[in-house]
């Protein structure tokens, strides 16, 4: 027989955490045709790569994303650090279609740079169905939600995602997101859940409420994250609390991203009377005052105006603290006067080192990025080769055989993936190879868009895409359904 492609010596970390092992790994099309351990056997190959000295693993897979594929098609950003497949529909914002089947038709028909796994948004569904910024929806409203969500998780998502410190979700009570959960449960879902606090003093019980979710099907901490908490104890608390709801039969997952500084909309330091559906110049005329204290307040909460960097707009790349002085104003007064709640995205310093590396070594924790090919954060161009470079090469956190691991079997397991996140026979041919010593981050907060590198060869369905540091300018990656 005679194969599209014969890889050849590979040191194989098959995705499963198990040891590696030597083979020769043949590919027909887009899918693994062989996997042959005893080397002395010949084979014929269209093309033939010798991969002795290097590591085979399954192409990475981002359970947290963000992106706009009709607009960006390319994912440079990803592919540079091995992701091949992204998670999108994040934070409870999905397309906002009744029937998501054409816009996933779209994407088949750009032909994105990466595999793309949808999840419908709750804050779109709240939307759509005509719920908006009720309290409590009506039967009517609940039913259109329970509608919309069936037909988006029949389309082929893979679950629902909550944005519960946005608007409209910050809306929902627990009798909504319960009612949802047992439509993402009869159709064998998962919900991925940015939770309604990330503070050290409110994630205990908003981990509580989606645990609750988890009565009807699994669900997922997104980007995990102790806001204010510090050290290991910490930590192990919080792993504790999942750790005790996985005993009681609760399918509970996360993931992480491993920087120390968040990235959002500034108007998550608003308070809610001064966002939609509020009017905001009407709320500064009005009550100025308290929002100036809010703001203040907030800010010196948050670690203090240098720990707020704005990412985007005209202040992009200067925090508060430098752009009062260059205003000559007080912080309070720029946020209030100069970037309001919805102009611009900042990066806010408000984690703890030695928290977050603990929460990282935890088994049913996996990685993500968080990030997109415009976002002016690192993670969003060195998540993944951080992980190699930092805390498997550097800090000796964990096995190599783990990290990749995090980064594919086991994301591929928990979000439903039935073809991809392993090298093994018959599973698509999404696969890296590269020495893991060579593979560097290089983003900065400051010089964000970096591409990382040390990544040789990254095949996406069985296409080589990037050979060295050159990536094909001709799109290898699919609109994934469940």
């Amino acid at each position: 027989m005679r194969y599209s492609l014969l890889i050849a010596n590979a040191s194989v970390i098959d995705g499963s955490g198990a040891t590696p092992y030597t083979a020769h790994v043949l590919l027909q099309g887009d899918t693994i045709a062989l996997i042959d351990k005893s080397l002395s056997t010949e084979h014929q190959a269209e093309r033939t790569i010798d991969a002795s000295g290097l590591v085979l693993t399954p192409g990475f897979i981002d359970a947290h994303a963000h992106g706009e594929p009709l607009e960006e098609p390319a994912f440079h950003n990803f592919l540079a650090m091995g992701i091949t497949t992204i998670c999108l529909g994040q934070d409870g914002f999905s397309p906002e279609h009744e029937d998501v089947r054409g816009w996933m038709e779209q994407v088949d028909a750009v032909k994105p740079g990466v595999n793309i796994a949808m999840f419908a948004g709750h804050n779109t569904i709240r939307m759509l169905s005509g719920t908006q910024y009720a309290p409590v929806p009506s039967e009517e409203n609940f039913q259109a939600m329970e509608r919309l969500l069936e037909d988006a998780l029949d389309a082929g998502c893979f679950g629902l995602t909550t944005g519960l410190e946005y608007n409209p979700g910050y809306y929902a009570a627990q009798a909504e997101l319960d009612r949802l959960a047992q439509t993402v449960g009869r159709k064998g879902g998962l919900i991925m859940s940015h939770m309604r606090s990330e503070h050290n003093d409110h994630i205990a019980p908003a981990i509580e409420e989606l645990l609750s979710q988890g009565q009807y099907c699994p669900v997922q901490v997104s980007h995990i994250k102790v806001v204010y908490g510090k050290g290991r104890k910490r930590a192990e608390e919080i792993l504790a609390q999942l750790s005790e709801a996985r005993a009681r039969g609760i399918q509970v997952t996360a993931d992480f991203y491993p920087y120390y500084a968040s990235y959002t909309s500034i108007e998550i330091l608003f308070p809610e009377w001064a966002k939609k559906p509020f009017d905001y110049e009407a709320v500064k005329q009005q009550r100025g005052a308290e929002l100036l204290d809010f703001l203040r307040n907030k800010i010196i909460q948050r670690n203090g105006p240098e720990a707020t960097l704005i990412g985007s707009g005209p202040f992009k790349g200067k925090n508060l603290a430098q752009i009062a002085e260059e205003r000559n104003k007080p912080f309070e007064e720029v946020l209030m006067h100069d970037i309001g709640p919805y102009g611009a995205f900042g990066a806010y310093f408000i984690m703890d080192e030695v928290l977050q590396e603990t929460l990282i070594q935890d088994p049913y924790i996996m990685l993500c990025t968080d990030g997109s090919p415009g976002m002016n954060h690192p993670r969003s161009f060195g998540a993944f080769a951080k992980m190699l470079e930092t805390y498997v090469t550097r800090k000796q956190h964990f096995p190599l055989e783990e990290a990749v691991r995090k980064m594919t079997g086991f994301t591929a397991e928990t979000i439903g993936l039935a073809d991809r996140g392993f090298v093994r026979e018959g599973y698509k041919a999404d696969l890296l190879l590269f020495n893991p010593e060579e593979v560097k981050e290089n983003t900065t907060y400051i010089q964000t868009n970096q591409l990382a590198t040390g990544f040789r060869y990254v095949l996406l369905n069985g296409e080589l895409v990037k050979e060295n540091e050159q990536i094909r300018e001709s799109r290898a990656g699919r609109m994934l359904r469940k």
